[in-house]
């Protein structure tokens, strides 16, 4: 199995919903599942095999709607038997092989009567008026930006199909995101602008988050001073909070004095890993919030992956270089000045600003995960020898993390 969550932004930057893209086999060592093979077991949908498993909470938060992909087949299981999550909270994903037959609406229409939300991808829009009986059912459409006039689309399906949301798929930069929005009939928009920096000139490192490099830097010393740390952290209120929760869960009745005495309480290893992740969510606040998603994600994500690619012996360095993954987005500043401001290892810096040395392979093939470009996917599983099922695991593995760092 491999899975990924794909954000779905509204026009605040605010995270709307999660669209879950997954693949049950890897398609290079087993060709024939591409062809009639894919339908086998299609009737167990491996989007709600996920929720099931894992839970909305652990997926998105309990209040995000989660897209599940389905196909002609699949749309008729037996859904409520595969995941027992709020059907309100599940939008059902299908594209044109589900038809507008009278089998196909009265499946949909039935669903629909069980609470389920629908969606629809990948309709030409020669197929629209082909399509009205089923796209009469939609609470959503995606639609490529590109191959669509929003302006003619917006008045189409306002006036046919007033309650459907439009949603803006392969924005992949500011740019484009900021004209979508500007232009308006787009409801929800999907693509990879949010980890894109802008294109803005003459940008400053905000005077906080100067504070916050100041301390990442001191930590990814060699053999940096717990006191001078903790000295930095009791600077600011929402790390020294952070401190002491963090402190408070991993001991009982500790009696912590100050700041200092937290820190020592936690030792040096530990304080580097809290103030690493700590500091880059303070680091994110003023972004949006699936910045810090995916900056800790991946951070966790090639951590897991280091001994599968034979690299147990630099963790560490593989989740610092995840974390720093989107600093020029963190920032706001190009990824070259970004790492002048921050210090880390050359290996992290060749793999973020040229994509090359040894813990390159493992960025690209977490990028290529989380766009589930799953043939890349495949292919590089297949030339590191690696085994599907523990990949899986390290990115389930992460998301569980993830969800936790923000457990009181």
């Amino acid at each position: 199995m491999l899975a990924t969550l794909i954000p779905l932004f509204d026009d605040k930057m605010e995270v709307d919903g999660y669209s879950i893209f997954a693949q049950r086999e890897n398609l290079l060592l087993k060709p024939s599942f591409a062809g009639g093979a894919r339908f086998d077991g299609a009737a167990n949908v491996a989007g709600l095999e996920i929720v099931n498993s894992l839970g909305m909470e652990v997926l998105s938060g309990s209040d995000k709607e989660i897209f599940i992909g389905m196909n002609n087949i699949s749309v008729f299981a037996d859904l409520p038997s595969q995941c027992n999550a709020p059907h309100e909270k599940i939008v059902l994903l299908v594209d044109p092989s589900v038809t507008p037959e009278d089998t196909y609406v009265r499946r949909l229409t039935e669903l629909k009567e069980d609470g389920y939300k629908l969606a629809i991808h990948k309709l030409p829009i020669e197929k629209f008026e082909e399509y009205r009986p089923i796209l009469s059912l939609m609470n959503y459409i995606l639609l490529d930006h590109k191959k669509i006039n929003i302006s003619h689309a917006k008045i189409y399906f306002g006036k046919i199909y007033p309650n459907i949301r439009l949603c803006a798929v392969s924005v992949n930069s500011q740019e484009d995101y900021e004209k979508l929005k500007a232009d308006g009939g787009y409801n929800l928009y999907e693509g990879e602008f949010f980890r894109m920096p802008s294109a803005k000139t003459d940008r400053q490192v905000a005077p906080l988050k100067v504070n916050y490099i100041e301390l990442l830097n001191i930590v990814n010393d060699p053999d940096f001073d717990l006191t001078q740390a903790a000295d930095i952290i009791g600077r600011d209120t929402a790390l020294v909070i952070s401190l002491l929760k963090m402190v408070n869960r991993m001991t009982v009745n500790s009696g912590i004095n100050s700041v200092r005495h937290a820190a020592a309480m936690l030792g040096q290893k530990e304080l580097k890993r809290w103030i690493n992740t700590a500091v880059t969510r303070e680091l994110c606040a003023d972004r949006p919030s699936e910045i810090t998603r995916i900056s800790l994600i991946r951070a966790k994500f090639a951590e897991e992956l280091a001994p599968l690619y034979d690299k147990a012996g630099l963790a560490s360095e593989l989740f610092l270089m995840g974390l720093f993954s989107v600093l020029d987005v963190i920032l706001d500043v190009p990824m070259e000045e970004s790492l002048q401001l921050v210090k880390v290892s050359k290996p992290i810096s060749d793999a973020l600003l040229t994509n090359t040395g040894e813990l390159a392979p493992v960025l690209n093939f977490i990028r290529e995960y989380e766009n589930a470009s799953w043939q890349e996917v495949s292919r590089l599983m297949v030339l590191q020898n690696i085994d599907m099922d523990k990949v899986y695991n390290a990115y389930l593995g992460a998301l569980k993390w993830y969800r936790e760092l923000f457990e009181e």
